[in-house]
């Protein structure tokens, strides 16, 4: 049914616009008008090279008035759809409208005494609420209140939003009749406790905990009770509140409990996403480490910000949790308490430390580490954090630890080696749930050797491309049998075994792989380069 409810998307320009208010920003310029789609907040330093995607809000922090001509018609090149530049009310640079007006991107301008993370909280509040709200009207407000306005809309009736423990979030208007338990519960924001006890009672609240269906509950008259609907809203196995719909003077609509299941799933979103917002501040930093993880800041911004000293020795440490049979909100539910759970852990080591969130991984940043024994600092950590993940959460995580760089300006370096540790640890717990660059770091070159395989074609050769398509027309095994009696360095007895054959038909199929493809095994480059080679075309196949 999760087709009942549109895509999630982001707000408009308009809707920013509206959260903001004059005392934030003022609007200078919007060239391609209000409704142009604001996806996503990023930060921009002067002094680098711009970056920014289409959809994005740019904030350009470090540039006021003029000295931000530059950096608006490059963003504007990249397609981003807004900037705000810091500029006093009214006094607003014709040079600085111009170049806005002229490139085709809006422009905020933002008061002087508004701090870059306020701005930053609240328009990454007005974005994500609008990917919660998209069943919402055109130029609805793009909140909890305006989905249950949408529910009111596409049901017939008169709709309210609860939390579990039955205080009410939201709430459609309704010019139709409501009873008495809806009235009581709007005015006192929860559920009335009699009424509450015979929802109990009817085994109604212990449904809508108990999984993802639509329950009705009838009219009761001489309690003031209507017909309703109602629907829990869950993030995987735990409960998150619930939807209800009450019926007014005309008869629910058909597709009423379609519209419930698809509500009660971006409820869901919402929901979580309202609990894992971070403050405002927090945000500007981890939007900074994010920035500085990807090289596209300099180190000073970041360690200005945070309180840390570039010229110390710095680690990341990545992690990344289980996603199997997990959807989106369960995912995003785990991904929030796992952040949480690293900040509190690296807060207690140093209050400098920072934790951000890149697609499905978590990075954590201590910079300021000792000069001597820094890597035992970093890695007892992540141990620190694993263990209570699995104990605490009940969550299943795998960390590795870059190696400890001598400054801030080098932690992509430390980022970009953990992630090549996590990469290849996927799907091999053999090296523990927390690892090093030393612990795989054999395996770490065979992966990226086999990513040149992958990239550059020419570099491949023919003779091997022989043995797979042979083994793909023919039925036959020859690349296993290949593959094998070179892992085991051509023992043919212990390959045999691996293969489950006699060593004489591994000695057949051997001699089969020279005569089909030419390759001489007795070459020790030949053997190598066809080992990889065999190696990519295997992991490419999944055989």
């Amino acid at each position: 049914m999760a087709s009942e409810i549109p895509e999630l998307s982001g707000a408009s320009l308009r809707q920013l616009l509206a959260a903001l208010g004059a005392p934030v920003a003022d609007l200078v310029a919007a060239p391609a008008g209000l409704d142009a789609p604001i996806e996503d907040v990023v930060i921009v330093d002067p002094d680098d090279e711009p970056d920014a995607s289409p959809g994005d809000l740019v904030l350009i922090i470090g540039s006021r008035g003029t000295a931000a001509v530059r950096l608006v018609r490059a963003l504007a090149r990249r397609g981003a759809t807004a900037v705000a530049v810091k500029v006093a009310p009214g006094d607003v640079p014709d040079q600085l409208r111009a170049a806005a007006l002229d490139s085709g991107i809006a422009m905020l301008a933002v008061r002087p005494e508004v701090r870059w993370d306020q701005l930053d909280s609240l328009a990454r509040g007005v974005v994500a609420d609008a990917r919660v709200a998209t069943v919402a009207e055109p130029g609805e407000s793009a909140d909890l209140f305006s989905l249950a306005q949408t529910i009111a809309a596409l049901t017939g009736g008169a709709v309210s939003v609860e939390d579990t423990a039955n205080r009410v979030l939201a709430y459609s208007r309704s010019d139709d009749e409501v009873d008495e338990l809806r009235r009581l519960s709007i005015l006192g924001w929860q559920g009335p406790e009699d009424y509450l006890a015979l929802l109990r009672e009817w085994g109604v609240l212990a449904r809508l905990s108990a999984g993802e269906e639509v329950v009705h509950v009838d009219e009761h008259a001489e309690l003031g009770i209507r017909r309703r609907l109602a629907i829990g809203i869950r993030a995987g196995t735990q409960p998150l509140g619930s939807i209800w719909v009450q019926e007014g003077s005309t008869p629910l609509a058909d597709r009423a409990e379609a519209v419930l299941l698809g509500a009660a799933r971006v409820a869901a979103l919402h929901l979580v996403r309202r609990r894992a917002g971070p403050t405002s501040g927090l945000r500007l930093r981890q939007n900074l480490l994010t920035s500085m993880l990807d090289n596209r800041i300099e180190p000073r911004t970041l360690a200005d910000n945070i309180g840390a000293d570039v010229h110390k020795p710095a680690a990341v440490a990545a992690f990344a949790m289980s996603a199997t049979g997990a959807g989106q909100p369960v995912l995003e539910l785990r991904g929030a308490a796992m952040s949480e759970l690293i900040s509190v852990h690296a807060a207690a080591y140093r209050r400098s430390a920072l934790v951000t969130t890149i697609g499905p991984r978590g990075y954590l940043l201590l910079p300021d580490l000792p000069e001597h024994d820094a890597d035992t600092v970093v890695l007892g950590l992540a141990r620190e954090i694993v263990t209570a993940a699995r104990k605490r959460l009940g969550l299943t995580v795998r960390a590795a630890v870059g190696s400890v760089v001598g400054s801030l300006t080098d932690v992509a370096e430390s980022r970009s080696e953990a992630d090549r540790v996590l990469d290849v640890t996927e799907d091999d717990g053999a090296a523990g749930e927390v690892a090093t660059i030393a612990d795989v770091r054999a395996k770490v070159l065979l992966d990226e050797t086999l990513t040149i395989l992958e990239s550059d074609p020419r570099l491949r050769d023919p003779r091997v491309t022989v043995l797979v398509e042979h083994d793909a027309t023919h039925g036959t095994e020859l690349v296993a049998s290949l593959v094998a009696y070179l892992d085991h360095v051509r023992d043919v007895r212990t390959a045999a075994r691996r293969l489950n054959v006699h060593p004489n038909t591994l000695r057949y199929r051997i001699r089969r792989v020279t005569e089909l493809s030419g390759l001489d095994l007795t070459d020790p480059g030949q053997s190598l380069f066809a080992h990889l080679q065999l190696l990519w075309e295997t992991r490419r196949r999944g055989l």
